[in-house]
């Protein structure tokens, strides 16, 4: 497993998970989060169970709310391995705008960037709040951040004023990714790398629900066309139950090792667990690299 263990305990740390919640520190505040991989019933022995700022309940019609809210409406994360702020901020569907497991990528395609000699041009596509197209662009890369939400993108600005980084070379899209991806073939624009974090489940173009499951496999041969003659790697992620790491993988194998040689590695992220040492799951990533 691949873990995101860097944090500062000041800043960020999971305190704890037990019956399908997460109890985290988040700063100076500590949230209660459900977690379906959390399918243990712990003892709540952190004394922070009773006394967290807010805890996120699910309703029975779907979604759900913060409750026992004692939070301001958004404060500052910093991630200082890189030298990233975020900006926290509570919202539906548990989210705070930051996944935290998703630092052992930021600092795995970091030294990749670094390492690489020469110019390197990012898209990063579902790009929510932007934390791997800030990590990208910390370390000198041109990124194209493309997510469909005009929020999310206007957080991934904030962050990237917070992180001094208001004036590097990040063009940001507000579209659907595959649209974005087909016009960009018709352009011929091209990219040294390509991080994608699609969502479990979307719409297709006449308003057809579909999993990512049953169409990840026809998404990463579309955005793998966009690369350029010299790709550096392609990193997909995954939060999707039903779709392992090494299915991804597979697919990545498929796709770009006939064409760009290299190899292909895949696994599981997650977070140490600080009450029991233990490694929390929190997703699934698959990496392309020329070697």
């Amino acid at each position: 497993m691949w873990v995101s263990d860097n944090w500062d305990k000041k800043n960020y740390e999971l305190l704890d998970a037990s019956d399908g919640e997460r109890l985290e520190k988040w700063g100076r505040f500590t949230l209660i989060r459900p977690d379906p991989q959390i399918i243990w019933k712990g003892e709540r022995n952190h004394p922070a169970w009773k006394k967290a700022d807010a805890s996120y309940r699910r309703s029975s019609g779907g979604g759900g709310a913060w409750a026992e809210n004692r939070l301001p409406e958004k404060w500052t994360l910093p991630y200082e391995p890189l030298g990233l702020t975020f900006e926290i901020k509570p919202m539906g569907f548990k989210h705070t705008g930051v996944f935290p497991e998703q630092a052992v990528n930021w600092e795995w395609f970091s030294e990749r960037i670094r390492q690489a000699g020469r110019p390197v041009k990012v898209l990063n596509l579902f790009a929510y709040t932007g934390g791997a197209t800030l990590a990208a662009a910390k370390v000198g890369a041109q990124v194209c951040h493309v997510d469909a939400s005009k929020g999310m993108v206007q957080m991934a600005k904030n962050n990237a004023r917070l992180s001094g980084l208001e004036s590097a070379p990040i063009r940001y899209i507000v579209d659907d990714c595959r649209k974005f991806v087909e016009r960009e073939l018709r352009r011929g624009s091209f990219y040294d790398a390509v991080i994608m974090d699609p969502p479990s489940y979307g719409r297709g173009p006449s308003g057809e629900v579909w999993k990512l499951e049953d169409h990840v496999g026809e998404l990463i041969e579309l955005v793998s066309r966009v690369l350029s003659p010299k790709p550096l790697f392609f990193l997909v992620n995954s939060y999707t139950t039903g779709l392992s790491p090494s299915a991804m993988g597979y697919l990545l194998s498929l796709t770009l090792l006939p064409k760009y040689g290299g190899r292909v590695e895949a696994d599981e992220i997650g977070i140490p667990v600080k009450q029991t040492g233990a490694v929390l799951p929190c997703g699934s990533s698959a990496r392309w690299v020329q070697k």
